[in-house]
């Protein structure tokens, strides 16, 4: 069985990595269609030739990193359990002691580092792209830095939501997932809660924005759409990139209008006044609410899902496996694999709903602000600096873009224009 699952699934990697290789590179044409040509979603008309040949290959080179890394992490889940890997950890914790307690945290920690080691090659071939193409400004130690919070982080967590989850499965054997789910929907509320002003800060320094006349303004527009927000927050990021962004983001007392600091250096501030727009237009029409029930309701699809699929793949090859029973933290992997297929099976619905969203967003900053100069300006600018693609190939954007491309919101605004 081993070795058949060396070869198959090397075979089918390597086939695979091939196709997305020619449809990226040779198949796939990043230009604009013959209606948009001379507009301003065209970017030779806002970008250099130098500029417009950089964002092709740097756009063609990092979704071929993200479209390759997707199966490999099926592959190694596969592999821990075809090679025994998952039993032998087990084992492990169990010789360190015979509490589930502690036996579970030590069986995450060595499975986690498993996989950050695996998925290290591809994590640090895109970081390297990012400094050659001018968009990381990182070092190495900042970027190592930023992997080993989120590794602890990822660690921390999930040990005590496994904890929790393999308990309920001894506990209640065909209820598990319901109970689960239970007690997931406060975890997901708490983690909404506490990330703009636990979890961000581990990351960059947050301060109040260093331009008085600009805050004024923002929050000028916040008052008016309604946004309780008594400060605007500038971070830190151009010491990592010289991308830029800015979000609304935490729900309650916790909410922050937060911006990065390569926006308000890059932007007008009419500019960044149509940006800071778009991310009130989605607290204005309660996006994050809708995120945030969106992400209750599909735990609740997935975790009835990986029950019943966890079940019938324990009975088919649960003896192969090393592992005796769905509660026995064995079968783990098993279970990571099935909602990582699942979450990939979701990811075209939730990516387009998110598509629309922005467009949303977009449409009400626009209704907000009526400076389609500013608008096109801000978008052509983030266009720059970011090397992306106006029109990127159709599996890309379904796969893996959570706005509309740059040429349909420069359109979007055109027309917006057009109509005025």
């Amino acid at each position: 069985m081993k070795k058949k699952f060396v070869l198959w699934a090397a075979g089918l990697y390597i086939l695979y990595a091939l196709v997305i290789g020619a449809y990226l590179f040779w198949w796939s044409a990043y230009g604009v269609p013959e209606a948009y040509q001379g507009t301003s979603a065209d970017p030779s008309t806002f970008m250099t030739e130098k500029e417009l040949a950089l964002s092709q290959e740097y756009s063609r080179f990092q979704s071929f990193l993200y479209l390759v890394s997707i199966p490999l992490e099926w592959l190694v889940y596969g592999g821990i359990l075809v090679f025994g890997l998952s039993r032998m950890l087990k084992q492990f914790g169990e010789r360190v002691s015979k509490k589930h307690f502690v036996q579970i945290p030590i069986y995450v920690l060595f499975l986690t580092i498993l996989m950050w080691l695996c998925n290290f090659p591809i994590d640090y071939i895109s970081r390297r792209l990012s400094l050659a193409y001018g968009i990381s400004t990182q070092s190495f130690s900042g970027w190592m830095r930023d992997e080993l919070i989120s590794f602890w982080l990822n660690v921390g967590i999930s040990a005590v939501l496994i904890t929790v989850l393999y308990f309920l499965m001894r506990k209640f054997v065909r209820r598990w997932w319901l109970f689960s789910w239970g007690l997931l929907v406060p975890f997901l509320i708490f983690m909404m809660f506490i990330q703009p002003v636990v979890i961000d800060p581990l990351y960059n320094d947050f301060s109040r924005l260093s331009n008085p006349d600009l805050e004024e303004k923002i929050l000028s527009l916040a008052e008016q759409a309604g946004v309780p927000a008594d400060r605007v927050y500038e971070v830190n990021m151009s010491e990592e990139t010289n991308a830029m962004n800015a979000y609304v983001n935490g729900i309650g007392s916790n909410l922050r209008i937060v911006l990065w600091d390569t926006t308000l250096n890059k932007l007008e501030d009419k500019e960044v006044l149509f940006i800071m727009a778009h991310e009130i237009g989605h607290y204005v029409m309660d996006h994050l609410f809708y995120m945030l029930a969106g992400s209750i309701a599909a735990s609740l699809i997935g975790l009835y899902l990986g029950y019943r699929l966890l079940h019938a793949a324990v009975r088919r090859w649960g003896k192969s496996w090393g592992v005796k029973e769905v509660s026995d933290i064995a079968s783990l992997p098993a279970l990571l694999l099935i909602f990582s297929l699942l979450s990939f099976a979701a990811t075209p619905i939730e990516l387009a709903i998110s598509r629309q969203a922005e467009q949303d967003a977009d449409e009400y900053a626009i209704e907000m602000t009526e400076d389609v100069d500013a608008a096109v300006g801000s978008f052509q600018e983030l266009t720059v600096n970011s090397l992306s693609t106006v029109n990127p190939p159709a599996l890309v954007k379904y796969l893996s873009y959570g706005h509309p491309t740059m040429m349909e919101r420069i359109h979007m605004l055109e027309n917006y224009q057009k109509e005025e």
